[in-house]
């Protein structure tokens, strides 16, 4: 594979002559570059009237590899010729090397140019291009590659460095201006020479390497270019390579896409999620590109009018910006209801709102780098998540924010500088452990999480807010204007017929079960559950009548029980003769749920075994009935009319080495989240378990 590089328009404050002065001082050798020996002059020429002269040059360059690759090759430095071609009269010096060392295994070719700044004549450009195409090396293809690479960059690097030393060294000996070319009057004898300089195949300055145009590849019209001043101050350091990677996918739009191109600060984006690697940044670019097109992204923040029920209920917004000027975004998460949101919009518009902010927060990026004149490309997020519970597990709204995770990561990569969560209760653990897989790893060592108030003082949020801008809800003296959220009263639900339309209820089908409890005959669920500290979790909807939920733990599998880990069974599972606290014990408190109602829950498995999941019709005082009803009471059940309850419902084990994992990240994230992560430990070993009715 042939590796690039293309530079971006380096500038010198300097007139050419002055510039060409200062290049002249690298040759015959340079201190201020160590790998170059020396070199030596091949050829010389001029044009009768001076205006051009062309120089050929052997360049020996010292070998930078490990011994044994030096052994192997035999050799402890490599030949380049180097071709100068410098025009007095048009102000451009065009320079072609390439490597005679090793020339059948390894091919290597610059091109590079100097020219005058088409905006300021006093200034001077200067540009560069290169090629490394390694055949052959001995078996040694992908290192020679990697170190190549490096050498080079490093040199790009030292390169302009070395310029500017011997401008200042000019300058201090006195010499701060160099008169411009001025036509000579021709003499007879420099006829020939000035023929020969004519001749167009001793002009060609791509002979060696076959090009026939000199200048190096550019990103097209001189308006167009990147100059390196530009990338410094509104993208920030990059290195060389990255430098390049961004100049080449740059011109590569150019040429190719149909449409708007991206701004630098979004292309650069996609490298930084790809680290570079030019293919793969290219074809996630493409692929966000298509999206936007074909929902019309570019449209939305002049589109978009959010509804004004999510304007009152949906609890985040625009607050300043964090310590480093990035935008922040305030989000209560704890807040909100995500159910009723869902419920009362669908789940389309909450995404659509979603990009909306996300490209609300792209456009305040470019504010805030004009504002404080520093790039920033990036925003912070704080998320509180006080009155998070387990309602917050309903798993379509689960599901709806693992798709717009998908959605953003793919689209809008490295928009996020950093999260901060404050007062993660004991539940967000399970959350976590939900999602967390779902987000990029670079994404997640943004994330800095709170229990409890350990935001508060040093090392809180006062290391990344400035005090001024932390909100009055967490202890800040700013009035934060973003809304309280709160429950979404049922009276603004979607009606059936809209959430079929929206395509709703059937995804929510899909994702449940549905079950009938008649008296004397439950619904049972069992889990097979083979380590401890497993999590199970659940969530129902009560559609019709009052149900009792009790989650059970034994040692032996019930009849039709599962074969395999994590398997379920249904129905009537437990045995008639089976007593309390000798073949099965209770790990999860009854609970009475109310025709209407909605519950989420969860329980970290303190033992391996069986757990039933059981519905049993709710009893009035004084007629309860048994905790496991016998066969006989199932049957009579099974073939009377009497009145059933009917139910939706939904579980998933979390395995305990993801949860333990989960826990792990957690603890390695720059947080503090230890105490919340003891607390979670330590409800495990004594079966912590809960439930909790949403609506």
């Amino acid at each position: 594979m042939v590796q690039k590089y293309q530079s971006p328009v380096r500038i010198y404050k300097y007139p050419f002559e002055l510039v060409m002065a200062a290049y002249e001082k690298r040759f015959p050798t340079c201190p201020q570059i160590p790998v170059f020996l020396g070199s030596e002059v091949l050829s010389e020429s001029r044009s009768a009237d001076g205006a051009v002269h062309v120089v050929e040059r052997s360049c020996r360059l010292r070998v930078e590899a490990p011994r044994l690759l030096r052994k192997i090759a035999g050799v402890e430095h490599v030949v380049f010729v180097q071709r100068n071609v410098l025009n007095w009269k048009e102000r451009t010096l065009l320079i072609e090397a390439h490597n005679e060392t090793f020339a059948s295994r390894v091919v290597v070719k610059e091109n590079c140019s100097y020219t005058v700044h088409p905006e300021n004549e006093e200034w001077t450009c200067f540009e560069q291009s290169a090629s490394l195409d390694i055949r052959s090396f001995f078996g040694f293809e992908s290192a020679l590659e990697k170190i190549a690479m490096k050498q080079y960059t490093a040199n790009v690097k030292k390169g302009k460095e070395v310029i500017e030393h011997y401008l200042n060294e000019l300058i201090s000996q006195g010499t701060s201006h160099i008169p411009r070319w001025t036509p000579a009057p021709v003499r007879e004898e420099d006829t020939h020479s000035q023929t020969r300089l004519k001749d167009p195949c001793f002009l060609e300055v791509g002979r060696f390497g076959g090009a026939q145009n000199p200048v190096p590849e550019t990103v097209g019209a001189d308006g167009d270019k990147l100059d390196a001043d530009y990338i410094e101050r509104c993208l920030g350091h990059l290195t060389p390579m990255q430098e390049s990677c961004l100049i080449q996918l740059r011109h590569w739009l150019q040429e190719t896409h149909k449409g708007k191109i991206p701004k630098d600060e979004h292309i650069l984006r996609f490298l930084r999620a790809r680290d570079f690697h030019l293919d793969r940044a290219r074809e996630m670019l493409c692929q966000s590109l298509s999206w936007r097109k074909q929902h019309q992204v570019d449209l939305l923040l002049q589109t978009w009018r959010p509804p004004a029920l999510l304007e009152e209920f949906y609890a985040g917004g625009w607050h300043y910006q964090d310590i480093d000027g990035r935008p922040l975004y305030v989000l209560r998460l704890g807040h909100m209801d995500t159910k009723g949101l869902m419920k009362a919009v669908g789940e389309e518009v909450l995404l659509q709102h979603v990009l909306s902010v996300n490209e609300e927060g792209q456009k305040r990026c470019e504010g805030n780098t004009k504002q404080f004149g520093r790039p920033i490309s990036s925003w912070t997020c704080l998320v509180d998540l006080e009155g998070l519970s387990l309602r917050h597990l309903w798993r379509p709204g689960v599901k709806a924010l693992l798709r717009m995770i998908e959605v953003v990561e793919d689209n809008y990569p490295e928009t996020l500088g950093r999260l901060l969560i404050v007062r993660a209760p004991r539940v967000f653990p399970v959350l976590w452990t939900l999602i967390s897989p779902f987000i990029n790893e670079n994404t997640r060592q943004k994330f800095l999480i709170y229990s409890g108030s350990n935001y508060q003082g040093p090392g809180g949020l006062v290391d990344y807010l400035d005090k001024e801008v932390i909100p009055d809800f967490l202890g800040g003296e700013c009035l934060c204007n973003v809304p309280e959220g709160g429950l979404v009263p049922k009276s603004l639900y979607l009606t059936e017929e809209d959430q079929e339309h929206e395509d709703q209820l059937r995804q929510w089908r899909e994702t449940y079960q549905s079950a009938s409890v008649h008296r004397g005959a439950p619904h049972e669920v069992a889990v097979e559950i083979l380590d401890r500290e497993s999590v199970i979790t659940w969530d129902f909807d009560i559609l019709r009548g009052d149900v009792v939920f009790s989650l059970y733990h034994t040692k032996q599998a019930p009849k039709s029980g599962p074969r395999e880990p994590g398997a379920r069974a249904c129905g009537q599972l437990t045995d008639e003769g089976w007593a309390l606290d000798a073949d099965y014990s209770r790990v999860e408190d009854p609970l009475v749920c109310r025709e209407g109602e909605s519950i989420q829950g969860s329980h970290v498995t303190r033992w391996p075994g069986v757990y039933l999941l059981q519905w049993q019709m709710h009893s009035p005082p004084g007629h309860a009935a048994c905790s496991l009803p016998g066969m006989e009471d199932v049957l009579t059940a099974l073939h009377s009319p009497g009145p059933r309850c009917k139910l939706l419902y939904y579980y998933e084990v979390l395995a305990s080495e993801d949860f333990r994992g989960s826990m792990s990240s957690l603890e390695s994230c720059t947080s503090r989240f230890s105490q919340l992560s003891a607390a979670t430990s330590s409800s495990s070993s004594q079966s912590h378990s809960s439930s909790l009715i949403s609506r």
